[in-house]
């Protein structure tokens, strides 16, 4: 991944339909702060990573280009600490986050916890966007069955993979470091790990289907009243 195509990945996010889900990302060219707010440890690693784009000039450091978005506890980071409840409900957000940005025509590439935060509200959003391709251009596979006992202890891949193929059945490896995280998730997400599930939201977007989106959570809808019956009349 260049520099140029993760310029580009954000260039995208700008005019997609971010369904609620994508956080939103303000881009500066040479954007001054305070040197004395950044720690000696941080300094330390931005020099590691992004020197490239780093200026010091007396007590102000200026990055050259950067992305600036809202404060969010990353998700990873959220689940360490959080109550049973508090996990029931940030998983069942995170489903969903990965569920309409699909439904935008949005596939987030690396859905790894920590390239979602949790907002203050409680909602899930992701941030990462260095993967992110159309749904559309996926090609969603069941892993074949091995043919031979090579093949089953194999490993390597004992069958071709395209650029854009994707295997759903090894999204549970999101979840390598959280088993509580993971046994809630696949109580209530679990048609995620199917090639079919995605399958089907391709054939919905290419037939013109529009997903309806709510930009909140569930219990802070308005109920709908029923109409009265002269009305129905």
């Amino acid at each position: 991944m260049t520099r140029e195509q993760v310029r580009a990945k954000y260039a995208l996010v700008k005019r997609w339909d971010r369904a609620g889900r994508m956080a939103d990302t303000q881009e500066f060219n040479n954007l001054a702060f305070a040197r004395e707010r950044f720690s000696d440890e941080l300094m330390e690693e931005l020099r590691k990573v992004a020197p490239s784009v780093l200026e010091e000039h007396g007590k102000t450091l200026i990055i050259r280009h950067v992305y600036v978005e809202r404060r969010m506890t990353p998700l990873n980071l959220y689940l360490r600490n959080a109550t049973d409840e508090q996990v029931e409900a940030v998983m069942d957000e995170y489903g969903y986050a990965i569920k309409q940005l699909a439904a935008a025509n949005i596939f987030p590439g690396d859905m790894l916890l920590k390239n979602f935060g949790v907002t203050r509200h409680g909602r899930v959003v992701f941030y990462d966007y260095d993967e992110i391709m159309p749904l559309t251009d996926c090609n969603f596979r069941t892993i074949p069955k091995p043919r031979t006992e090579a093949e089953e202890m194999s490993s390597k891949p004992w069958y071709t993979v395209a650029p854009n193929d994707i295997f759903p059945e090894e999204f549970a490896l999101f979840f390598s470091g959280n088993q509580r995280a993971r046994q809630v998730f696949d109580k209530l997400h679990s048609d995620i790990y199917e090639a079919a599930f995605w399958q089907g939201l391709q054939e919905r977007i290419r037939t013109g289907h529009v997903e309806d989106f709510f930009p909140y959570r569930r219990e802070l809808r308005f109920a709908r009243q029923p109409k009265p019956a002269a009305e129905v009349a």
